[in-house]
């Protein structure tokens, strides 16, 4: 479930507790987390929204129950109303991970056979030195430009980049990425690639 950053801030200072969404299907489900640079929001329940009371429409960041029915009615057609009981999960454990550029021991191991892995299963061939390389000469460059320099529709560029970010790698800036410590470790060790050098970031639009 995508969350606007204003969003994520009011979770984090519990003044919203509560969203609500308009789904055909539900997107979101108990136990799930939305994750970005600010942290964690965790899912507690998902359930249809027969009734929405005014201190409902507080919990969820509304000044009243007419203003959340005015922008639930923006989606009319697109579903039923669902209520999701939100909760802050801390800070983003990629985080700390992002800083842990020592590698060392069943550590590495661990992580190049998984980095071997993401390559052997491509039907277009390795590309996990191709898109960190990518980044690191590159970063704050938009994911468009990125794609289309490495020959890959965008949509699977960024499916790559985010399997990198799980695995602390790399980082989703306001603009584009950047390879983060761990990351610039793997170039120069798993990879047998010498880091490159950081270039300035480049403020394109997304």
């Amino acid at each position: 479930m995508l969350l606007r950053g204003e969003t994520i801030d009011a979770i984090r200072d519990g003044r919203i507790t509560l969203l609500f969404r308009r789904w055909k299907t539900p997107r979101a489900k108990p136990g799930g987390r939305s994750r970005d640079a600010r942290g964690v929001v965790e899912i507690v329940s998902v359930t249809r929204a027969e009734r929405i009371t005014p201190r409902d429409a507080r919990a969820a960041g509304h000044a009243s129950l007419a203003a959340l029915r005015e922008e639930l009615a923006r989606y009319a057609g697109e579903g039923e109303i669902y209520r999701v009981a939100v909760r802050w999960g801390g800070a983003d454990p990629r985080a700390a991970l992002r800083e842990r550029a020592a590698l060392a021991g069943g550590e590495r191991d661990a992580l190049a056979a998984k980095l071997a892995r993401l390559d052997a299963r491509s039907a277009d061939g390795a590309w996990v030195a191709r898109v960190l390389g990518a980044i690191a000469r590159q970063p704050g460059v938009v994911s468009t430009t990125l794609a289309a320099q490495l020959g890959m529709p965008r949509p699977e560029f960024k499916l790559r980049v985010r399997k990198l970010k799980e695995l602390g790698l790399t980082q989703s800036l306001e603009v584009g990425y950047r390879v983060s410590p761990r990351g610039r470790a793997v170039l120069g060790k798993l990879l047998g690639k010498r880091p490159p050098k950081r270039e300035a970031a480049t403020r394109s639009g997304e």
